[in-house]
Order: structure tokens, then sequence, then C-alpha cells
């Protein structure tokens, strides 16, 4: 199925970019979204018309999400949970876990941003975790898992 991209989406394509995808991720994902529109002639003329108009609304989200990142790197949070003698977790720290440490810690982070390549904490440590805010922006967060006392 071939589309006009109107965002940038990782592993895509940028805005502007008619590429072909399976008709489903089209159809279930990018389409519904608001962020592809089918390539047909009707819809390249209009794309053309607001070509400008989506260039600039892009360059604004990616300007939020830079201020955002330079917010957010260097920033640490600490999280207390239940651990074991040796520092094993009862249990694990993810997702849920950090976004809810961020924002006590006036951190504004979504859950959906947190980046976790290898899995959930179950060890007390530091912890490097990448925030995804834009295809083009990701930020550093520290996580100080520590035990309760």
């Amino acid at each position: 199925m071939n589309i006009i991209l109107l965002e940038k989406i990782q592993n895509l394509g940028k805005l502007g970019d008619r590429i072909s995808v399976k008709s489903g991720y089209a159809r279930n994902y990018l389409l519904p979204k608001g962020k592809a529109v089918l390539a047909t002639p009707q819809n390249v003329a209009v794309f053309e018309e607001r070509r400008a108009a989506l260039e600039k609304a892009e360059a604004e989200v990616l300007a939020k999400a830079q201020a955002r990142g330079e917010a957010i790197s260097g920033k640490a949070v600490t999280i207390s949970v239940k651990a074991g003698d040796e520092g094993k977790l009862f249990g694990s720290v993810g997702t849920a876990d950090i976004a809810e440490a961020a924002q006590t810690a006036g951190i504004d982070v979504a859950r959906n941003e947190i980046r976790m390549p290898t899995g959930a904490f179950r060890n007390t440590g530091s912890y490097e975790v990448e925030i995804h805010l834009h295809p083009d922006v990701n930020a550093q967060l520290t996580v100080n898992v520590i035990p309760e006392e």
C-alpha cells in the first residue's frame, strides 16, 4: 500500500516521503493515528498545499522535544524497593515504577517514552535509562535502585 508520511517515523521515513508499507500496518496504525495518508492523486495535491504548515508543526514538536531532553538529561531518580541481603529485588523495577518516580521528582516523563532494552531491573544499583522523546531526540536518566530500610 502506497502512503505519504505526515510526520517523521523512526525506521520508516520523514515528512513527505512516499513509501510502500504492508496494508495492515497502514490501515491499523498509520492511517488511524493521522501519521500518513493514502498516496492518491487528490491526497498528493492536498499534501503539497499543506507541506509548509506540516513542516512548521514538526519543527515545533522537535524543538519542544529537544527542550524536554535537555531538562531530563543528567537528572537522577531514586527508587526504594524491597530487596534481599545480596541486592536481589523481591519483584522488579519497570517502566511504570520509573515513570512514577520521575513524576514524583518533578521530571515530566511518560511510561511509553522509557526504553529498557535489557528488561526490568531485578537487582539494586545504578542504571542508565534512555528516554525516547522524538525520533531524533533521546535523553539519559539515571535510576538508582536502593533497598528499603
